[in-house]
């Protein structure tokens, strides 16, 4: 179908103008052109008495289309972007002589969602979802979103939505004033006609909602309630400008009138878009929404097979994490534990973390009910006979995944893909004992699983193009992120990030305070630092990790055995409340300044004793991460993954690299390989082999090339 718009006039005197542009019906320019266009000739027409805007196929609209937005950032030619919030918005509808009403259902998102604000009344199905994302992308709305919602919802109800891009349903549109009227799918184009046939002929008021002040507080309390949310802004997202952009462009709109506000909102939103913040958080979204190529996998007309039924062995925080993930998304799952303490634990955890997110509000009680009904325990496997794929997740035991695959492969159909949760161990040891090796597949979830949104996908050289594609599509079906793997030691994402502890351990080693390393890691917009993520992650896991990638880069490694001095002091991290910080429940972690005495051994048995630094923040930043690319430069060369992007949304998704920096290797790329280089080789010289470049970092950086080409 062609994109436009269709416009019908009905013998009532309503045109309803129909935005037709699938899926999601985005505005274009060229449908914006129509739409001013659709717009003059409607209101010069005597048989026209009001207007209608809805989107076809269920869906109103998904906004103003962002690949204009991809023009502009890659000319940097703002011109590109047309004058849709003035010219069409308030000359053309708003301030329009005939009143125009929006009927919404499905999407209203973004520009969408503004569109409908600049109308004079709106009228919803229930479920229709609401939202200004557009702080996500590094902006703000630009088409007066800033202005109006506070102006129908109220100052607090517009702060909440926009600082933190939250969606609302129709009916709590209603509630809060968005919404004049709630009515069903069927009902929604004659309900809306009758609202804008009562504005034309004044039974209804003729609003314009970026003239209205009755939901607005006074000009101080606004103020005090935006600072407020500033100073919180500030606090949650330290880094990045476009919370405060927004903030500024509400007030101006709140002080000054709404069509100042419109031209503050613009301003704003000019600067914006070129920033570096932007330019990476774009980058993150096109990765994202590009569907996933893999070659010779979704390029060579195979069709997915469905996985409906999933057998989990072991129930602890990773496999009732993975269970969840499933049964949320309506996927059978058999959890299977080895007696019925641990099964009976394992159930609790999944409706324990189910209610969590019930009563966060992430969930509806009643997904919560449909999910549980879709898991059952057991502790055997009679239940695995017709399950469409097994993921363990036991122990990081060769002898018992071997056994568990070697077992599972008798029971399960022959159809069933056997996947393993491990993150480090080769995929080729665990299923050596098996004769279906083109089944066997990675399936390395991130903790917790059900919160998490990366899958890793490991590929053998063994593993089928088939059972590839259906683990993509399953990721897709459970809404993750996935990123397609070789096998090696650490897969592509524990491998590339292995040198971020291994660097703090070698800075702790050279007299750098480690509760300062984490700080700065944290200031650049890490969730948390490396030293507390081993405390979370338990050092028994630590010290496994450690063996096995030591074992396997010996030359790159840096020996450190203060994990190991941690447990002989009595310490296991978050496990047993005392690691590097100390932890208690319901209390943020606090760093323990008795740990020192710990380092202090370290440090003098290590062959840095006597050796000291004091670097920058600046310095810790980059002896931290630049050791993380050079290992993402291994990877890319030896094709652990597809493609740099991988690599990308592997950081962000898998561990928490802030997205607004772009992912690793697009921060790598903003920083440049030459530089990057010339400080490895320096500490290279100064601390030893650790920091030695990698062959393709020093190609790249000889020829002037991105790491990403």
């Amino acid at each position: 179908m062609e994109a436009g718009l269709s416009v019908e006039i009905g013998t009532d005197g309503v045109a309803v103008i129909t935005i037709s542009n699938p899926p999601q019906n985005v505005l274009t320019v060229s449908i914006s052109g129509d739409l001013k266009q659709s717009y003059k000739e409607l209101m010069n027409r005597d048989d026209v008495k009001a207007i209608v805007i809805t989107g076809a196929s269920d869906m109103f609209s998904g906004g103003f289309d962002i690949m204009v937005f991809a023009k502009v950032l890659a000319t940097g030619d703002l011109s590109l972007l047309p004058d849709v919030s003035v010219d069409i918005l308030i000359r053309t509808i708003e301030d329009g002589k005939k009143p125009t009403v929006a009927a919404i259902q499905g999407l209203a998102l973004g520009g969408g969602f503004e569109l409908a604000m600049a109308c004079h009344g709106r009228v919803s199905v229930p479920d229709a979802i609401l939202v200004l994302p557009e702080l996500n992308i590094g902006v703000i709305p630009g088409m007066g979103g800033t202005q109006r919602l506070p102006r129908l919802a109220g100052l607090p109800k517009a702060i909440e939505m926009l600082m933190h891009s939250k969606p609302i349903m129709g009916k709590e549109g209603m509630e809060c004033g968005l919404i004049d009227e709630l009515t069903s799918p069927s009902e929604l184009l004659k309900v809306a006609r009758r609202l804008a046939l009562d504005i034309a002929d004044k039974s209804k008021p003729f609003l314009r909602s970026l003239h209205l002040t009755d939901k607005l507080c006074s000009v101080s309390e606004s103020q005090k309630m935006i600072e407020e949310a500033r100073q919180i802004a500030k606090t949650m997202s330290p880094n990045t400008p476009q919370q405060g952009g927004c903030l500024d462009a509400i007030e101006e709109g709140i002080v000054s009138g709404g069509s100042k506000g419109i031209q503050k909102e613009a301003a704003v939103f000019a600067e914006l878009v070129l920033k570096d913040t932007t330019k990476a958080l774009f980058h993150v979204l096109f990765a994202e929404m590009t569907p996933k190529e893999v070659p010779n996998v979704t390029d060579i007309g195979l069709k997915p097979n469905q996985i409906s039924k999933v057998g989990v062995i072991g129930g602890g925080l990773m496999g009732s994490g993975i269970a969840i993930s499933l049964i949320q998304n309506n996927i059978s799952v058999v959890l299977k534990e080895i007696d019925s303490n641990f099964l009976q634990k394992g159930m609790n955890l999944i409706t324990g973390n189910l209610e969590s997110l019930m009563k966060k509000g992430m969930i509806p009680e009643e997904k919560m009910s449909n999910a549980l009904k879709l898991v059952k325990g057991t502790l055997d496997y009679s239940e695995f006979s017709d399950v469409d794929m097994v993921i363990e997740t036991v122990d990081e035991k060769i002898w018992l995944k071997q056994a568990i695959f070697e077992e599972i492969e008798k029971i399960c159909p022959p159809h069933c893909i056997l996947a393993t949760n491990t993150s480090t161990i080769d995929l080729n040891v665990i299923g050596q004992k098996t004769c279906s090796q083109d089944r066997i597949i990675g399936a390395h979830f991130f903790s917790p699983a059900h919160l998490m949104s990366l899958l890793e996908i490991v590929r053998t050289e063994k593993t089928s193009s088939q059972v590839i594609l259906d683990v993509l599509t399953l990721a897709k079906s459970i809404a993750k992120f996935s990123v397609i793997s070789q096998n090696c030691t650490g897969f592509a994402v524990n491998r590339t990030f292995f040198p971020y502890a291994q660097a703090a351990h070698l800075l702790a080693s050279l007299g750098v305070d480690l509760f300062r390393i984490d700080s700065v890691v944290k200031n650049f917009g890490m969730p948390m630092g490396p030293f507390q993520l081993q405390d979370l992650a338990g050092y028994d896991v630590v010290q496994s990790v450690e063996k096995e990638f030591v074992s396997s880069f010996k030359d790159g490694s840096f020996d450190s055995n203060l994990v190991e001095l941690m447990v002989e002091n009595g310490r296991n991290g978050k496990a047993n409340g005392k690691g590097y910080y100390i932890y208690q429940k319901g209390v943020k972690p606090i760093s323990d300044p008795t740990v020192e005495e710990v380092v202090k051994k370290f440090r003098s048995n290590g062959k840095n004793a006597n050796a000291t630094i004091t670097p920058t923040d600046k310095d810790i930043l980059e002896m931290i991460f630049f050791p993380v690319v050079n290992e993402a430069c291994r990877v890319m060369e030896e094709s652990v993954v597809t493609a740099a992007v991988d690599l990308d949304i592997a950081s962000i998704h898998g561990m928490g690299f802030p997205k607004y920096r772009g992912g690793l290797i697009f921060w790598a790329d903003s920083i440049g390989a030459g530089y990057i280089l010339e400080r490895l080789k320096k500490w290279e010289e100064a601390h030893g082999v650790f920091f030695k470049p990698s062959h393709y970092l020093e190609e790249r950086a000889s020829n002037g090339m991105l790491l990403s080409e």
